[in-house]
This record gives structure tokens, sequence and C-alpha cells, in this order.
């Protein structure tokens, strides 16, 4: 299989480059602002990215398309994990980001935005894990 991982490489990036600009964005300003809302969209598409790519991957080892598609994104990971994709120590923190993805869905407030932006760091190594250990697995080594 030659598993694309080139979007959720520039995903990671982006949200990297939007917490570098909150950082530098004057405290409470509508910088700060605009910039912690595209963190909290960058945070849900790397994850949704991820899940995507992980149902792709998890083919290669027998699971079927439609059977995937059904799968809860919990079972996803353990099964990614089955398949040395993610540790197990990563799958308990990918449930944590995906309950923290699941609440901004549904409210954008302030203090969920924060809560959001305490995992940031923790997730973005995860996710560079799961781009690095999918490109290694079943993709294609171009930078």
């Amino acid at each position: 299989m030659n598993l694309n991982t080139d979007h959720l490489r520039r995903c990671i990036l982006t949200l990297e480059a939007s917490v570098g600009l909150y950082h530098q964005a004057a405290p409470e300003s509508i910088e700060q602002e605009v910039f912690r809302n595209a963190i909290v969209k960058g945070y849900e598409l790397v994850q949704e990215t991820s899940y995507k790519l992980l149902r792709k991957a998890l083919r290669e080892f027998g699971h079927g398309a439609k059977k995937l598609d059904e799968t809860p994104v919990r079972a996803l990971l353990r099964l990614a994990a089955t398949h040395g994709l993610v540790s197990l120590e990563e799958v308990e923190r990918w449930y944590a980001y995906r309950t923290g993805r699941n609440q901004t869905a549904h409210e954008y407030g302030e203090h969920l935005a924060r809560e959001t932006m305490a995992l940031l760091a923790d997730f973005i190594a995860d996710s560079r894990r799961l781009e690095t250990s999918l490109r290694e697995k079943l993709g294609h080594d171009e930078a």
C-alpha cells in the first residue's frame, strides 16, 4: 500500500503554527482569539484526518472497508494498537483527545478551548508519531 500522509503532516504543521501565533499575540486580544479558534479547528482536523488514515491503513491488515467505516473511534484505536501502529499508552491519550474533540465540536467556550490547549503538546507529539508510523509502515518517504 502507498498510504499518503502528506495531508496529515500539513495539518500538524498548521496546528503548530497556530499555537505559535497564539502565543505571540497580545493576551486577550482579538488576534489571540482568532488563533485560539484556529487551534480548536486544527485539533479537530488532525484527529479526523488521523482516523481516516487509520481506517485506510487497517485495510492492509485484512479489515474490511465497510466494517471499518462503522467501527467507533475507540475500537479503531485499539485495532491500530494490535497491529503496532500506535502503542497502548498512546491509545489511552487518543481517547482523551477524542473526548476533548467531542466537547469542542458542541461548545466553543473559552474555558473549553483552554482545556484543549492544555492537551496540545502531547497531542502534537502523538500525532507526529502516528504520521511517522503510518508513513514508515504503509506509506512513502517523500518529505
